[in-house]
């Protein structure tokens, strides 16, 4: 009676998934009827053994054998008359230019699927090292578009776990309007000079869960968009990159509220940034953030490990004298420990026109590895709770 939804779901997916995994029609996208072949191009054979997949009524199972593939990229479309599984067990290329994509912002997308299930084991190779090279968009808005790894869009009771996305152009996942999607043994592979390449971005979606995975990128491990509700990320190995980020909020408007989001059990090694809220100041619109919970994280050679950034204006795109107009209420931070490379290793910067509301600050232990002075913390239109929290950590001398 008294479970939360948020431990329920990851429960339910795994039972209803496997409720189905019997008795699966096979579609072997090398088989005579498709034609694929390893060093070729596959994108006409595996299109067509998704269609034929995908319109069967009992459960199936698309599988694409050990050998890398050149495919093209496409939208794989639902809903399926039946649970469908795609079997990666060896790896599929994008072509190096990007120009060659049929759809310039999506390599692979799935779309409108309900209980789909990605495993087996293989490697969706991006092949972004070009596409790097030549990426603007951190400093030009109006920049050109760049492929995405993998989209999910409006995905429901769905399971990605065992495969790898490895080198993107651009993010290496986008979730986009789903609900009780489980990403389980998940893994991110890029450099950290890979640029704009965030892990798993997550938007409007509820249920989300992303367990046991290891992520290492150019970007945030995994950014939080708006609307995202009921997310659960637990043992998650991050680094390099950016760290775990709740936004960018703030910055459009109509953007929804973000809750009930738990982090826990995590380590972040070599990253730029450690666990953080950032949003925009001079909000086009007022949001909100809330119920958002850091916990048994483990710190290791990290930049501003603990982060609240409602000045977050990078590249100088905004006006910093309007305050943010996201409100941010009921977060916390418990034992968090390990080893800063900033002085600043606590920076709770909140909004003047909307504080910070019912922030906690317990068992946080951090030493800093510099010698660029002391450690120390700032707290500024916030007065939060701070538990077994030492004097330089808990914001004494702040606003």
């Amino acid at each position: 009676m008294g479970l939360k939804l948020k431990n329920v779901l990851p429960v339910f997916v795994f039972l209803l998934l496997a409720s189905t995994a019997k008795a699966q029609t096979v579609f072997d996208v090398t088989s005579a009827k498709y034609g694929g072949k390893p060093n070729s191009d596959i994108t006409q054979a595996l299109s067509k053994a998704w269609t034929d997949a995908c319109a069967s009524t009992s459960p199936s199972k698309l599988v694409v054998p050990k050998g890398t593939f050149k495919f093209l990229g496409t939208t794989f479309k639902g809903p399926c008359k039946a649970p469908i599984a795609f079997q990666l067990q060896g790896t599929l290329q994008a072509p190096a230019d990007g120009n060659q994509l049929p759809k310039k912002d999506t390599w692979i997308s799935f779309d409108h699927i309900d209980r789909l299930t990605i495993s087996g084991g293989g490697t969706f190779d991006g092949q972004g090292a070009i596409s790097w090279k030549q990426n603007d968009c951190h400093k030009n808005k109006n920049c050109k578009s760049i492929a995405i790894n993998l989209r999910f869009n409006f995905i429901t009771n769905s399971r990605i776990e065992y495969v790898t996305t490895k080198d993107s152009k651009n993010f290496h996942v986008n979730v986009l309007g789903c609900t009780n999607v489980a990403f389980h043994h998940f893994t991110v592979s890029a450099p950290k000079e890979s640029i704009n390449t965030d892990g798993i971005h997550i938007g409007r979606s509820t249920g989300i869960s992303i367990i046991d995975s290891t992520i290492k990128t150019g970007d945030d491990c995994i950014s939080i968009g708006d609307g995202t509700k009921n997310l659960n990320v637990t043992n998650v190995t991050c680094g390099p990159g950016h760290g775990i980020s709740i936004g960018s909020l703030g910055r459009y408007p109509k953007e929804e509220p973000v809750s009930g989001i738990t982090i826990k059990n995590c380590t972040l090694t070599d990253t730029q940034n450690g666990v953080r809220i950032k949003t925009w100041p001079a909000s086009p619109a007022a949001g909100t953030a809330s119920d958002i919970h850091f916990e048994d994280i483990i710190m290791v050679n990290v930049g501003n490990p603990i982060l609240i950034d409602q000045e977050y204006c990078p590249w100088n795109q905004c006006t910093l004298k309007v305050p943010s107009k996201v409100k941010i209420s009921n977060v916390s931070f418990k034992n968090i420990r390990g080893t800063s490379t900033t002085p600043l290793a606590v920076k709770l910067v909140c909004s003047k026109g909307l504080p910070c509301e019912k922030v906690e600050l317990s068992d946080i232990d951090l030493k800093y590895t510099g010698n660029q002075g002391p450690l120390t913390s700032k707290c500024t239109n916030v007065k939060p709770t701070i538990t077994r929290v030492t004097k330089p950590l808990s914001c004494a001398t702040s606003a």
